[in-house]
């Protein structure tokens, strides 16, 4: 009778070591950041904007308005995202799903200069 006490005793222990134990490496904490909190103009728009806009809105281009610069595409930020959202510019060419919601999220954010 003794030695089953043992072997209960013996089992729970048993049983809840390997609860605690599952519980501590079966967590799946992911923290799941906003995609949008780290996008910025230096790294994410001004990139996009170089490579598929300035070719017509620069000095050289002469297509209004001009985004060579941070505050050219600050003060049409908005008409950005909407044409880039609804595909109608760049004329010629595609942006992918990635860069058109950099700069959403950008302008969102309050295309700020960073």
């Amino acid at each position: 009778m003794k030695n089953i006490f043992k072997f209960r005793k013996l089992l729970v222990l048993l049983a809840f070591s390997l609860m605690f134990a599952s519980c501590l490496t079966n967590v799946d904490e992911e923290i799941q950041l906003d995609p949008c909190s780290e996008i910025t103009f230096n790294i994410n728009v001004k990139p996009i904007i170089d490579n598929n806009c300035t070719v017509c809105h620069s000095t050289a281009g002469a297509q209004f308005p001009n985004l060579e610069t941070y505050e050219g595409v600050k003060a049409n930020a908005s008409k950005i995202k909407s044409e880039v959202e609804t595909l109608s510019m760049p004329i010629g060419g595609s942006l992918t799903t990635d860069e058109i919601q950099a700069i959403s999220c950008w302008v969102e954010a309050g295309a700020l200069n960073n």
